[in-house]
């Protein structure tokens, strides 16, 4: 039965793998992966078990107490993921992001190479990787004229974008997974993995600075374009200042981070509601006026533009890899895989490029399941560092990677021959900053 398991377990993971092959989403193959799974445990009444992380060994529960279990910790993810991209959502439904562009006066494309590089690593640390890529290849169109010249700035942010998250517990959803966990604290994460994430993301951006391609300048419009709503610039900081806080939020109150989300969410979509003067048909009895108001309020515009099918996906994903680890198959694999390779950096290191080729969500929901060490261990730093800038080498390797393959149309071999290797080079370089800081400096 346990191979029936693993079989199905693999034709999904493989579903995935090639969703632009079988033109098929990703969230479809997850979901059935992980009901087929649930219901093969169930019916051929498979023991199920629970890792106690202090003894490292597995106690037996019930099916309905371990569901529920993973089902929660679940849960707390995808609150959290949906408070955040509603927020960004709103920032985006004032045009906040055009305020961005209004910073970009100059003309080389040295000095833009930089600026778009810093941008995407800052940014993507606050509003994560996927909608930092989003918010500045929309500005790269609006700047950048020429599409091959797009094409390698695209490339750079996607390498930077990736490396901006992996050091931020907000920045990437391996990181959120990670900290929601308790596998890591945010203080410790940006502590242990901002210098390497750091290096990870100058070593690439310094070699492109020598190409032909970003040298002499770039035609730009006169026309500064600033926000079409004059609360723009206000509520791109208050948004961005109400996603840093969360992390804050978790220290002080020891509450999980999707808490702290809900406030920040509370708070922003309160101003929203101020500034876009949206009124309420409370007392009035005409369906029609309540309808009509409500559709001009910012936060219901804003649900509408969540991306629900990530949701799915994460929710089918996680739970069909709880399957396996509560059948205790992952921390058996974990056993195998210490003794075939001792040194684990090697092990962290092979996950990073496999996240490259798979997807590295799930990547890191077994890491999870097959490590026991406990919070703020080395490896789980080294876990959220690799899974996090190694999807960089394959354009389909990250989702900062296909959002741009689609918004700019990016070949895949174009990105293997032209980007792949400072990507590479960008994660040796900061993979062995992380060995080398924590084996000399902590």
């Amino acid at each position: 039965m346990e191979t029936i398991i693993i079989i199905v377990f693999l034709a999904g993971y493989l579903a995935i793998t090639l969703e632009h092959n079988l033109k098929i989403d990703k969230l479809i193959p997850a979901l059935a992966m992980m009901a087929i799974l649930w219901a093969i445990i169930a019916l051929a009444h498979l023991d199920v078990f629970e890792v106690n992380a202090q003894l490292k060994e597995l106690e037996p529960t019930h099916i309905e107490e371990i569901l529920l279990h993973h089902l929660g910790k679940t849960a707390e993810i995808l609150v959290f993921l949906l408070g955040a991209m509603t927020i960004v959502e709103i920032i985006d439904y004032f045009d906040g992001f055009a305020t961005i562009k209004g910073y970009i006066k100059t003309r080389s494309k040295r000095k833009l190479l930089w600026i778009f590089s810093i941008l995407a690593f800052i940014l993507s640390a606050i509003i994560d990787n996927l909608t930092a890529t989003i918010v500045l290849i929309t500005i790269l169109q609006k700047v950048i004229k020429d599409r091959e010249t797009r094409l390698w700035f695209a490339g750079l942010i996607i390498i930077n974008a990736n490396a901006g998250g992996a050091w931020s517990p907000i920045g990437d959803v391996t990181t959120t997974m990670l900290w929601i966990a308790g596998k890591v604290e945010a203080g410790s994460l940006v502590v242990r993995v901002l210098v390497p994430s750091i290096f990870c993301m100058v070593v690439p951006t310094v070699i492109a600075t020598r190409f032909k391609v970003f040298s002499g300048e770039v035609d730009m419009d006169e026309k500064v374009e600033t926000s079409k709503s004059p609360y723009g610039p206000t509520m791109l900081y208050l948004g961005l200042g109400a996603i840093v806080f969360v992390p804050f939020f978790k220290t002080i109150t020891h509450l999980p981070p999707y808490v702290g989300m809900m406030l920040s969410l509370a708070v922003v979509a309160t101003f929203a509601e101020i500034y876009s003067n949206a009124k309420f048909a409370i007392s009035s009895a005409v369906n029609e006026e309540h309808h009509e108001s409500s559709h001009h309020s910012p936060v219901h515009s804003a649900l509408t533009k969540i991306e629900l099918p990530s949701i799915l996906f994460f929710l089918g994903i996680l739970l069909a890899v709880a399957a396996l680890e509560s059948l205790g198959i992952l921390f058996t694999y974990a056993e195998q895989l210490n003794e075939a390779i001792p040194q684990t950096d090697i092990v962290v290191m092979l996950l990073g490029i496999g996240s490259a080729v798979i997807d590295n969500v799930p990547l890191v929901a077994a890491s999870m399941g097959m490590f026991s060490e406990p919070m703020d261990d080395f490896l789980w730093h080294f876990i959220a560092y690799s899974a996090g800038t190694g999807g960089s080498m394959l354009i389909i390797g990250s989702a900062a990677g296909v959002v741009a393959m689609g918004m700019e149309k990016i070949d895949f071999f174009w990105y293997l021959k032209k980007i792949a290797w400072l990507a590479f080079v960008g994660f040796v370089a900061g993979g062995l900053c992380f060995i080398a800081m924590r084996d000399f400096l902590f």
